[in-house]
């Protein structure tokens, strides 16, 4: 049996990680092994079958043992680890979520659904290392990456409103902390319907500006009632790392540039953080290579993890927001129904809480031509 080490099972990434290889059993096909960067020596969670101890993430010996390491653990731990295990003469897969190797020459940064070419004609060849990519780079590829593939695109932009998890566990526990704080300072004034909102509004931006540095440890200003306009680091040239991973992974993904010896797509784009937990958006703008018919579009678009749609308000307000899509799993070809005349959702296949608001309206041929299917892919 395939001996697969996990490390950082317990952080957003790898939790939700878990959480889809339980659903998809993937555990009855493997023997795991669980890593602890903090708790070694503890016990591992419940789908470990022979390795019941966790082990230390940092021990070269343990790690050496498998075929497999999937890391969640972040970047500062691939660093830590990676050139070191693979100089021990280590010689299996690495799986990393991280960014820190998504760049590098002997890695592949894999998005099956759109470049499994690129990853067969690496492993062809004695690959090993593969590199999850960036998330707003990834979704976006899932839903348009056909365009691409085409030779349709000739440059494109994109506007992303990135939510909380993408920093990780700890950003989305500042973000709620960051809420609490700023209700509590105005909870008396919620209470009184007197109360004048500029009031209330006066004193909540007198709470953030006071917010501390341990309030604001993660995301380095306030991100509660507000956005930050600005994602990871300065490249020092007026564009931040984030908005230069959507040039940079796009056309590495899709196995062209210069490294390809083939021309790279401009990919240009403006990254916002907002204050949602999970789900991230994105408005693009294409410049294609010839006039091509928006059915052409739209049918190219059409996939299992993605397509096109025009929708009323009402459907893009109840089925399209990150906690319509978060509440339903976001899992393939798991649907909602929205009914554009009351706006209520009539069925989701996941959420049992989702009933609808009005019975009789949806006993009314009116309203029940207007439901449409929504594929909740994301």
């Amino acid at each position: 049996t395939t001996l697969v080490g996990l490390v950082g099972w317990r952080g957003m990434v790898g939790s939700v990680l878990m959480q889809r290889m339980r659903e998809e059993g993937d555990f009855d096909l493997i023997e795991p092994l669980f890593f602890s960067t903090s708790n070694a020596g503890g016990k591992a969670p419940a789908e470990a079958k022979n390795e019941t101890t966790l082990q230390d993430a940092h021990d070269l010996e343990q790690l050496r043992r498998c075929d497999i390491i999937l890391t969640a653990q972040g970047g500062d731990y691939t660093t830590a680890v990676f050139d070191k295990l693979r100089a021990s003469g280590w010689r299996g897969h690495w799986i990393d979520a991280a960014s820190t190797l998504r760049m590098r020459d002997d890695c592949v940064i894999i998005l099956d659904p759109v470049n499994r070419p690129v990853i067969d004609a690496a492993m062809s060849k004695g690959g090993n290392n593969w590199i999850g990519g960036n998330c707003t780079v990834s979704c976006m590829l899932m839903g348009v990456g056909a365009l691409y593939k085409a030779g349709l695109v000739e440059w494109m932009t994109s506007m992303t409103y990135q939510a909380a998890s993408g920093g990780g566990a700890q950003h989305m526990r500042e973000l709620l902390t960051q809420f609490g704080t700023l209700n509590a300072s105005v909870r008396a004034l919620l209470d009184d319907p007197a109360s004048a909102i500029l009031a209330i509004d006066r004193d909540v931006l007198a709470r953030q500006k006071a917010l501390d540095a341990a309030q604001t440890q993660h995301f380095g200003v306030p991100l509660a009632g507000s956005l930050i306009p600005w994602i990871d680091k300065d490249l020092g040239n007026g564009v931040s790392r984030e908005e230069w991973k959507g040039g940079a992974e796009t056309n590495k993904i899709l196995g062209q540039g210069a490294g390809f010896g083939s021309p790279a797509v401009p990919v240009d784009g403006f990254c916002v953080r907002v204050g949602a937990m999970r789900c991230h958006s994105q408005a693009l703008t294409f410049k294609l290579k010839k006039d091509v018919p928006l059915d052409e579009i739209e049918d190219r678009c059409r996939s299992r993890w993605g397509g096109y749609a025009s929708w009323p308000w009402g459907q893009t307000i109840w089925a399209r927001s990150p906690w319509a899509i978060n509440c339903c799993g976001a899992r393939p070809n798991r649907c909602v129904a929205c009914c554009a005349f009351c706006l209520s959702v009539v069925d989701c296949r996941v959420c049992t809480a989702s009933q609808p608001k009005s019975p009789e309206c949806h006993s009314r041929r009116a309203c029940t031509g207007l439901s449409w299917r929504i594929n909740l892919s994301a």
